[in-house]
């Protein structure tokens, strides 16, 4: 079955050649040119993944992405920022918005599809082990992609799950930035160690009490993180 992708952007042209490339990848395209068409498409319809203009009339890509998030039905879909916005700083917030992946205008095609393909083998990937993950009032369920903390649901991107799985099923090791981006996010080209701090850092503010004094995801100054293993 196809993989469905929605494309969000204002810019026709914009539309047209990312809808071309991805058509011609085998991928079901549909577009929006405005958030709040986004957004109803989104709820409606089943899409594998988004990819989000950041600067859109009306409901802008970051508030729509952080909406995303925030409904348990749709929060697991994987969203690649895609703008004209290349300082860091709209980089780091457009990830601790939520987004899995961000790609700056001018991009190059071929570069945005192998994003795509990247994000979406993430998504799909499920370790062969145990279903269940049980940490300290923490449940990590590797069948359903879903966490939940003292028998709350907590709402990650599909990037964030697999980090924190990753992790989780190696209680006790430490992994330094660079391992963790060879883990995690494979083969990407374009991904740097920086990546590896904001998702930790965004983890950390869903699943920790206090993210300042981590009780699950630690750090090892000099070194790099590691899950706690005496819970």
């Amino acid at each position: 079955m196809k993989k469905r992708i929605l494309i969000v952007d204002d810019e026709k042209d914009i539309l047209e050649l990312v809808s071309y490339n991805l058509g011609k990848e085998g991928f079901d395209v549909s577009v929006s040119a405005t958030g709040e068409d986004a957004l109803h498409l989104i709820k409606k319809g089943k899409y594998d993944l988004i990819i989000l203009d950041l600067m859109l009339p009306g409901l802008q890509g970051m508030e729509l992405c952080r909406t995303i998030r925030n409904d348990p039905k749709i929060s697991y879909l994987p969203i690649i920022m895609l703008t004209a916005k290349g300082e860091e700083v709209d980089k780091i917030l457009g990830l601790e918005m939520g987004a899995d992946d961000y790609v700056t205008k001018p991009f190059s095609p071929r570069e945005l599809v192998a994003r795509v393909k990247a994000v979406l083998r993430r998504t799909r990937e499920k370790p062969a082990a145990e279903n269940r993950i049980e940490a300290g009032g923490l449940t990590i369920n590797k069948e359903t992609y879903t966490v939940t903390c003292k028998g709350t649901i907590i709402k990650l991107s599909a990037t964030e799950f697999k980090l924190l799985l990753f992790l989780a099923e190696r209680k006790g090791k430490i992994f330094s930035r660079d391992r963790i981006l060879d883990a995690v996010w494979r083969d990407e080209a374009y991904v740097e160690p920086r990546t590896v701090d904001v998702h930790i850092r965004r983890l950390r503010a869903q699943i920790e009490e206090d993210p300042d004094n981590p009780r699950y995801i630690k750090t090892m100054r000099g070194v790099g993180y590691y899950f706690e293993d005496k819970l």
